[in-house]
């Protein structure tokens, strides 16, 4: 079984409260539900502390989600807690400060992690926000077990590979389609926010369906936001889908 892990929190430093600041009439953290309902697998559980429960929880709910609550600061332990309640076997991790994710390439990162038998894998070269990584439950209690530092706790996976004498770490390059690492597609600041609202609007008015999910469409009107107005127009000029 294959579990999409989203964590989430309302304490940010940098942005308070982002999870649920608007983009085009809905909280960030439901747009970011529902780019990853779009990513194959079994189940999907927006992992939290508890006093986030009750502000989460309608959106989870209307998204498809589980809520799965834990550990406000030990993010590993979170993660954790949720593997020993419904037992999958490959972890989906994913945050919830980016509403841009690639909805093609977390599949496409997923079956390749299968098919190598990785205890970790992540695409190197993707936009800043766009990536998933993906992990075997296993080796994630693994870590729990045997990490200390605080990094590892609060990020997750550092300890995987950070050791890879203990892991199978899978870490290729992005397909081409889907390179871009000079661009940044999370919200962590107000300025990153503010680039968020007018790429989601225009994603939103000129695309329909699964399309908007893909990184190819999501590059595709990156291109046009803060650029010529000749590039705008292009983007203008397509239909619907």
């Amino acid at each position: 079984m294959i579990a999409l892990i989203l964590q989430g929190r309302m304490d940010s430093t940098r942005l308070p409260g982002k999870c649920l600041l608007p983009l085009e009439g809905e909280p960030l953290i439901y747009r970011v539900m529902e780019a990853l309902a779009a990513v194959p697998c079994d189940m999907r559980i927006l992992a939290c502390p508890e006093n986030c429960q009750t502000a989460f929880n309608k959106y989870a709910e209307k998204a498809g989600f589980i809520i799965s609550t834990g550990s406000e600061t030990d993010v590993l332990a979170r993660y954790c807690d949720v593997i020993r309640r419904y037992s999958p076997e490959l972890v989906i991790r994913a945050t919830a400060d980016n509403p841009f994710v690639f909805a093609d390439a977390a599949a496409s990162l997923t079956r390749e992690a299968v098919h190598k038998q990785a205890d970790y894998a992540g695409y190197t070269g993707l936009p800043y926000g766009a990536g998933v990584e993906v992990i075997n439950a296993q080796a994630l209690l693994k870590a729990e077990r045997e990490s200390a530092a605080l990094e590892e706790r609060e990020h997750v996976c550092p300890y995987l590979y950070g050791h890879p004498e203990l892991f199978r770490i899978y870490q290729p390059p992005a397909p081409g389609q889907w390179q871009g690492s000079n661009i940044r597609l999370t919200v962590d600041t107000r300025e990153d926010y503010r680039y968020a609202q007018k790429l989601y609007r225009l994603i939103n008015e000129y695309t329909t369906g699964r399309e908007r999910y893909t990184g190819t469409t999501i590059l595709e009107y990156a291109a046009c936001i803060g650029n010529q107005a000749e590039q705008l127009k292009v983007c203008r000029q397509r239909a619907p889908v």
